[in-house]
Parts: C-alpha cells; structure tokens; sequence
C-alpha cells in the first residue's frame, strides 16, 4: 500500500504545539482562538483578581477593625473573644501549619514566576545579547563575567523603575485607612482595594527587582569547566549515566508537542538508548542510571506504560535507574491543545503526580528513602511510604473526585526529596528533586522551583552521611548558560524561578556534590560558585530520526584534596533510523 499522505509521517495537526515548527507569534494566535473563556475568566478570579481584592483590602479592613473595637477593648480582653480567637488561632497552626505553609511559599515564588523572572530574565539576557555583540568573539572570561554582572545590575534597576513610575500613577486611587461606612459600597472598596494591591505588589516588585539583580551581580559568575580532573591511579569511581527529556509517547508513530514532525515520531529512539546501555553496561558496568525528568511527553497513562514496557526486558539496568518528574510529566493539561487550562479546583494535576509516583514506586520505591519530617533523617522507603494510602491511590486514579484529590494533597510534597543513600558510608548517593512549579496552563507548564523544604531537608541528609558524596539531580536548570546565542528566544529560559538562591544554599556542598538536570535538552557542563552543574542532552528532541544524537555516561570519583570530582565523561552516539534494526534488537 502506498498512500497519497503516509500517515506514519505525521501532518500539520501533529505540529499543533511544537516551538520548533511554529513560531510564537503563531501559537500565540492558537491561544486566542481556542482558549476557553469562562475557564480563563474563572481561573483569573481565583489566582489573581481574589488575592488582588483579599491583599488591597486588608489595610482598610484592619483600620475598620481596630477602629471598631479600640473602644470596646475591655470588653475583649475580659470577655469570651479573645479566648476563642487564640483558640482559633493554634488550631490554624496545629492542623494546617505545613500545608498552609507549602500554600504560603507556593504563590510566593508563584508572583515571582508571574511578575518578576519572566521580566528581570528577559531583561538582563536582552542587555546581555546586545553586549555580546560589541564584544570581540576572543574576548577574556573576566570580561565577559564583568558584561554579565553588569547586565544583571541594569535589569534590576529597570525592574525597580518601572515599579516606583507604577506606584506613582496608582498613588492617587489608593487610601490606607477606612470606617465602617466603607463597606456599605462594595464597588467603591473593590476600586480601592484593586488599587492598593497594585502598590503593595508594584512595591514588592521595585524591592525584587534590585535584590534579583544585586545577587546576580555580586554572586560568581556561571563558567564553562575549565577542564576535568585526573583521575587517580587507586581509589573508586562511579560510572553513572545520565539521561533526559526522553518525552515517551504513547502511540507507535506519535509525535512530541515541542518537536511535532521536526522530532523523532514513536519511542524507537529510546529503546535504541536502552540498548546502548545494556551494551555499556554488559562492557563496564554501570553504577548509577539517572533520567531527570520529563520522562513522558504528557504524563498521561499510555506513556506512562510505554516507558515501562521499554525498560521491562533489561531488568538488570531497571536496578540501577532512579527517575524524578519534569514538567512534561505533571503540567501539561492537554498535550494536543496549549490553549487548554484547568481551574485550580481540578483534581487532574494530581491524577498526574499519582501517576509520577506509582511508576516511581514501581522502578525505585525498594530503593529511594523519603526524609522524616521530625527527625530530617531518612525514613520509610517510597513503596513503604505510599502502602497505606494505596486503597486510596487506586479509588482516585478510578473515580477522580475533588474529595479524593484533597486527601492525597500532602503525599506529593512528602514524598520529595527521594534519596538513594550511599551503599557505604562513603560511597555515592543520589538526592532526586521535584522542581516543578505547579500551574493550570499548557502554555506555562515550564516554570520551576525547589521548596526551602526540599532544601532544609538535602541539608540534614548530608549531615547525617558526612563522608558521602552526592548527586543532586533536578529537572530546571539553576542559572542561564554563558553561551553566545544569535537569538535572545535561545538565551530565555524557563529556569527556576529560585535559582540563584538555590545555588547559593548548595555551595556549602561544593566539595562533595555535583548537580545534574535537564529540561533544555542542551549539552552544557561547568561551575557556579563552586558547584559543578551537569545538563544532560536530550537523546529523543530536536532532531529526526534520520540524524544521530548521543547522552553521556559520567565518571565520578575523589580527587587528591578528597573532593568530588568529575572526570572526562564518555559520549555515547545513537546512530540514524538507517542503522536502526541491529541496535534495537531485544536482549535475550
């Protein structure tokens, strides 16, 4: 049969969301088209015009109150009010302090993502574009390191200017105080209350913008690796392969949403990765496999179970692979339609995470250890962590109530960081993150962050293993690579919204840990404050079949002043769809 459009090449429909065949502007058209009002309008009440209302309001409510009650304070304090309200009070602290907590730090780091990083990160690579350009192509790392503080210093002084010429026009709408008689007009206060939550937020803005660009400014520059270490004649080293964005589909010839038909159609690509590795693996064998995230392409259940079934005939490499969640995996709401969003209220992010774990506690859950929260020590194994709640898990993935979805609200934050612990004392382990930045919108799913959770807790574990050494794994990259680029759209990034503040925290680890991610599908290995930073290249994205891609198999080990170092890594190349057949074959 040789039909007129073979449908195993894919057609337009298939490039419905790819970056890489339509432009912005384009997608954007998409989003105008297909976007679905009353959800916009509704999701936009709850995340942003509530908050607004609930945040401008609360100075004039707070001088209403204290105002009201300043003359009957007697009566409060002898009375049965101020009981109830301490009551009130420790019960809010007892059973809600950590999720309230994880809610607080969320939609924190939410307005950064929102308001401060997309326009301090367009700003400060913008200035760093242009800068590059008068640079000369031979110009010293000093230089250059010099060009990007500055950069980082004009963009937070940008940031603060644009907020204060805000505050300035919203000033004359907003008013700080109030009385009773301010409540008999509900649009009058909506006005105010709107116009004074501009001011506390444009104010807040102008404060980021400055600390984002100091810390920038005065932080070590990220380099490239000026080289690798030796390795040493005696002593151990870990050989640890490094995978990313393996984006499994779940159809024989189904396309991704980035590539569409500029990217390899099926999961032929990686059971061909699989197969090198049983071969690596079978020649020198490896120590660790690591995939960072966006492990599917969607997180739906078909690829969820075209990943098991790839890695199900090599057993031996499934004992050796640890796996942690990308944005692909939780965030993307409809991976044919970028214009689709869910209300906040949906219980399908978290259909999503229930996914995530069950293939996790089925590949690693024996393994990986969650942290005790009391103690901040490791605790019950993942698979002993889930048991309980096991009924549960398998009623949501069956019914998908609202109900059930609150109910296992806490499971995922609990379950992260997972760490695989050092099988000796000083040996190597793994501390596997969740960077992922929650949100409603296909067309946003990239944004990343790592909790002060997540951190407090990488910080008690190797505490508890003092002679260890670590891989620190995550999906975001932490910081912008110091690369020339010719477009600014390959210098923006979606990188964590905390990222430097990160970096910052994990210096103190600098001579016992590196740090490896992925999500931008680029080969990029150096330093930031000490800390050596690994990015995985995609084996699967951005390119066809017929051309070849490679990953990188990583030898760790201890250098002569007993730090963690990186040795030259071994690049492993996937050869073109012609030289398929031989490199899929399935082991006997």
């Amino acid at each position: 049969m040789r039909p007129i459009v073979d449908p195993r090449q894919g057609d337009v429909e298939d490039d419905a969301s790819s970056t890489k065949r339509r432009t912005l502007i384009s997608l954007a058209g998409s989003l105008l088209a297909e976007i679905s009002l009353p959800k916009l309008i509704a999701a936009w009440a709850i995340l942003i015009v509530l908050p607004a209302l609930l945040l401008g309001a609360g100075p004039l409510l707070a001088s209403i109150w204290f105002s009201s009650v300043s003359s009957k304070a007697a009566e409060i304090f002898t009375g049965l009010l101020a009981p109830v309200l301490l009551a009130i009070l420790i019960a809010i602290g007892w059973f809600g302090g950590k999720p309230l907590w994880r809610l607080i730090e969320a939609n924190f780091w939410s307005l950064n993502a929102l308001a401060v990083q997309p326009a301090y990160a367009l700003s400060r690579e913008a200035l760093r574009q242009l800068a590059e350009r008068f640079l000369p192509a031979d110009v010293d790392q000093r230089t250059r390191d010099i060009a990007r503080a500055v950069s980082a210093a004009v963009s937070g002084l940008l940031i603060c200017g644009v907020s204060v010429w805000m505050i300035a026009l919203a000033w004359p709408n907003t008013r700080w105080t109030g009385s009773l008689a301010d409540l008999s007009s509900p649009s009058s206060l909506a006005h105010i209350a709107l116009h004074n939550s501009i001011v506390i937020v444009a104010a807040y803005l102008a404060i980021a913008g400055l600390v984002w660009g100091l810390a920038d400014t005065l932080m070590p520059q990220p380099r490239d690796l000026p080289r690798y270490a030796q390795a040493p004649a005696t002593g151990p080293i870990w050989r640890v392969a490094h995978l990313s964005d393996i984006h499994v589909v779940g159809e024989r010839y189904g396309f991704r949403i980035e590539g569409g038909r500029s990217g390899p159609k099926g999961n032929e690509r990686l059971k061909q990765t699989l197969a090198k590795l049983d071969a690596e693996h079978r020649e020198r064998p490896l120590d660790i496999i690591l995939i960072t995230g966006d492990i599917t392409d969607a997180g739906r259940s078909p690829e969820w179970a075209e990943f098991i079934e790839a890695l199900s005939p090599y057993p031996h490499l499934a004992a050796l692979t640890v796996i942690l969640p990308g944005n692909h995996d939780l965030n993307v709401v409809d991976r044919a339609n970028p214009a689709r969003l869910d209300l906040p209220t949906s219980p399908k992010r978290r259909l999503r995470e229930i996914r995530a774990l069950s293939t996790m506690a089925s590949l690693q859950g024996k393994r990986v250890h969650v942290v005790d929260d009391t103690t901040g020590k490791l605790g019950a194994t993942l698979e002993e962590f889930l048991a309980p709640h096991a009924e549960k898990i398998i009623e949501f993935s069956d019914r998908g109530t609202v109900r059930l979805a609150w109910d296992l609200a806490g499971l995922w934050p609990e379950a992260f960081p997972m760490v695989l612990p050092p099988e000796k004392e000083d040996g190597i382990g793994v501390i596997l993150l969740d960077s992922t930045a929650e949100t409603h919108f296909s067309f946003t799913n990239a944004l990343g962050l790592v909790t002060q959770e997540q951190t407090r807790a990488i910080e008690k574990v190797t505490a508890q293993f003092p002679n260890a050494r670590w891989i620190l794994a995550l999906h975001h990259h932490m910081i912008e690579y110091p690369k020339a680029a010719k477009a600014i759209s390959e210098r923006v990034g979606t990188a964590l919204v905390n990222g430097t503040w990160f970096v910052r925290r994990m210096q103190q680890l600098s001579d016992k840990a590196v740090v490896m991610h992925g999500h931008r599908h680029i080969d990029w290995i150096g330093m930031c404050g000490g800390l050596v930073i690994v990015s995985a290249p995609s084996p699967v994205m951005d390119v066809t079949n017929d051309r070849d891609t490679y990953f990188y198999i990583h030898n760790l080990g201890i250098d002569a002043k007993g730090k963690l170092a990186l040795f030259e890594p071994e690049r492993i190349d996937l050869q073109a769809e012609n030289d398929l057949s031989a490199a899929t074959a399935t082991p006997n």
